[in-house]
């Protein structure tokens, strides 16, 4: 009932992001597929019936982290069904979400990263090898989520102010600065690719190997590829480098506030994960050193 009106809702009222869109578009999906088997339909739901639909997803083997996703779709659902008048009340407010295990940031070692980064044989002399830089530079050099990079455009470099214009979740707009390397990086890389590309109407900033616009896999492929030359471990997406950029900051004394504008969080709970990496860092550093330890 309304489900592509939802859609529609959370894509261009809501303005969340694709992965979202797509996860919540699964998780009504599965609901409207256990409605049918219950031979009823979302008006007539109750609070009871709701507990018993998220204890059926876990129980099918979901994850308690993915269970809560399924309830956070549908509270979201719900509340759109009631500003639409379906409705009267959401069956899914008062439950409850699933406890679960925190889990600390990913991060690679920052001091292996930055050597990797400043060593000239560590990416090939042709356009590729510089827009595989770039792609690395802008991730943790800024601390940018992946669909922010792919967004950028060149307009939206502003080299004479040392910033990036940067469009986050919801489309919320902020401003990031860039190091000096990053912007003599940039400029270079602009000039390659213009070069290289001069037919070619993008304006996007990354693009592929044929001078189109760069995709989720691409960024992917190219950081886990470098990553691997520097770290064992078995995650090394690019959000590890977004992980890795707010450690560092923190480790070297910045505000945490300062790491939340940086990083585009809506509030300061999803920063201060990052303070349990760096507590860690303490106490390893204190197990090492002290006498008594």
């Amino acid at each position: 009932m309304f489900i592509d009106s939802f859609i529609r809702f959370i894509t261009y009222e809501k303005r969340f992001s694709k992965h979202t869109i797509t996860a919540y578009g699964h998780e009504l999906a599965e609901y409207v597929h256990y409605l049918k088997t219950l031979d009823t339909d979302a008006v007539q739901m109750t609070h009871r019936q709701a507990r018993a639909y998220l204890a059926v997803r876990l129980e099918s083997g979901l994850s308690p982290v993915s269970v809560n996703r399924s309830l956070a779709a549908l509270r979201t659902y719900y509340r759109f069904l009631m500003r639409e008048g379906a409705i009267a009340h959401n069956p899914f407010t008062l439950v409850k979400a699933l406890k679960t295990p925190k889990r600390l940031p990913v991060t690679v070692d920052k001091e292996k990263l930055s050597e990797m980064l400043d060593s000239a044989g560590s990416f090939p002399d042709t356009f590729e090898g510089i827009r595989d830089k770039a792609v690395l530079e802008l991730l943790f050099g800024t601390g940018i989520r992946r669909a922010e990079l792919l967004q950028i455009r060149e307009e939206h470099i502003d080299f004479y102010n040392g910033n990036i214009r940067i469009f986050g979740k919801r489309n919320k707009e902020r401003l990031v600065p860039m190091n000096k390397s990053l912007h003599t990086l940039l400029r270079y890389y602009i000039d390659e690719k213009n070069k290289q590309y001069a037919h070619n109407n993008s304006t996007n900033l990354i693009v592929t190997n044929k001078g189109k616009d760069a995709h989720p896999r691409l960024i992917y492929d190219i950081v886990t590829r470098y990553l691997s030359t520097i770290s064992s471990q078995r995650k090394k997406s690019p959000h590890v480098l977004r992980h890795t950029f707010a450690t560092a900051l923190l480790d070297n004394g910045a505000d945490l506030n300062a790491i939340k504008e940086l990083l585009g969080h809506a509030g300061l709970a999803a920063t201060q994960v990052y303070t349990h990496n760096s507590v860690e860092r303490l106490k390893s550093i204190y197990k090492q050193a002290h006498p008594k330890a």
